[in-house]
C-alpha cells in the first residue's frame, strides 16, 4: 500500500515586471488578490491610499494570518484606519512595493503560512 501526502495547490508568483505578474502559469495584467489556492480579480481600488476595510471584504472573509499589500513600483503607506482595522481582526498587514510583495508572499507560502497578497500591477 502506498501512502501519499497530497499538498494543496499553491499559487506562487513566478515572475513580475512592470505591467504584469505571472502567477502559476497565468500572466495577469490587472490588480489582483491572491491566496495560496485562488486568484481574485476585480480589485475595487487602484492604490493602497484609497483602500478601505470594506474594499477588502472578500479577503477578510478568508481570515488570512497576514496580508501583504504590493503598492506598485513605489512604496506607499496605507491609511491608518485600514491598518487599525486589520490589527483589530488580528491580521498582520504590511505594505511594500509589488516586487517585494511578490517575493515576501512566496516566502510566506513556502513557510506554510496562511498569507494573502493584494498586488497593484497597473500604475
Amino acid at each position: 500500500m502506498n501512502i501519499t501526502h497530497d499538498q494543496p495547490s499553491i499559487l506562487a508568483v513566478r515572475k513580475f515586471e512592470r505591467g504584469s505578474v505571472t502567477i502559476g502559469d497565468e500572466v495577469i495584467v490587472d490588480n489582483v488578490m491572491i491566496f495560496r489556492d485562488e486568484i481574485v480579480r476585480d480589485v475595487p481600488f487602484a492604490c493602497v491610499t484609497a483602500a478601505k476595510e470594506q474594499d477588502l471584504e472578500e479577503l477578510l472573509a478568508r481570515q488570512p494570518e497576514i496580508v501583504i499589500f504590493g503598492t506598485g513600483w513605489s512604496p506607499q503607506l496605507a491609511p491608518r484606519e485600514l491598518v487599525f482595522a486589520m490589527a483589530r481582526r488580528g491580521i498582520g498587514f504590511e505594505t511594500m512595493d509589488t516586487p517585494a510583495a511578490c517575493r515576501t508572499f512566496n516566502i510566506l507560502l513556502g513557510e506554510g503560512r496562511d498569507a494573502a497578497a493584494v498586488l497593484i500591477i497597473s500604475e
